[in-house]
């Protein structure tokens, strides 16, 4: 029994010490741990794009819903509310075509968004950032419909950028 005893526990030690240093739970940045209910309301579109507001609204909305660390509610029931300026739009030419380089074959979209995330109890701000998404499209004749889904893109990026910054840290 002593022999099996002194063979059992090293493997035992080493079974064991593959998890120190774990925990379950979140991840959420410290100075956000208290937050579990989070409202979003539209962001403000400082840019001259028609609709933009609410396609990075919606997408920052399913990003944190996908996410699972915040639960989304309306400004009453929020313990926080996350708030934000669309400041910018870059489109530029990230390819020609090959015989004629002032013809742009893809486009390159950058969405820039400064962001806050403040307490309802207090109003004090708990986080604030800049979140950027960016999107490389080939164009097609149609070239209202790329730009367009460029900018879905360039706001599906931007979202998971700053909803991985807000609940995990980075």
């Amino acid at each position: 029994m002593k022999k099996i005893f002194t063979l059992l526990t090293p493997v035992l030690a080493l079974l064991l010490s593959g998890c120190a240093g774990y925990q379950l739970g979140g991840v959420k940045p410290a100075h956000l741990t208290q937050v579990t209910k989070i409202a979003v309301p539209t962001f403000e579109n400082l840019t001259l794009e028609p609709r933009l507001a609410v396609l990075v609204t919606n997408a920052i909305i399913k990003q944190i819903q996908m996410d699972g660390s915040y639960e989304i509610v309306n400004k009453e029931d929020a313990e926080a509310v996350l708030e934000g300026k669309i400041s910018d739009i870059d489109r530029s030419q990230f390819r020609a075509v090959r015989n004629n380089v002032l013809r742009t074959s893809q486009l390159l979209v950058r969405l820039r968004t400064d962001y806050k995330i403040r307490d309802t109890a207090t109003g004090n701000s708990l986080h604030s950032g800049r979140a950027i998404g960016e999107s490389y499209i080939v164009l097609d004749a149609n070239f209202q419909l790329s730009e367009r889904q460029a900018m879905e893109d360039a706001a599906q990026r931007l979202a998971a950028s700053l909803v991985s910054e807000i609940s995990e840290g980075w």
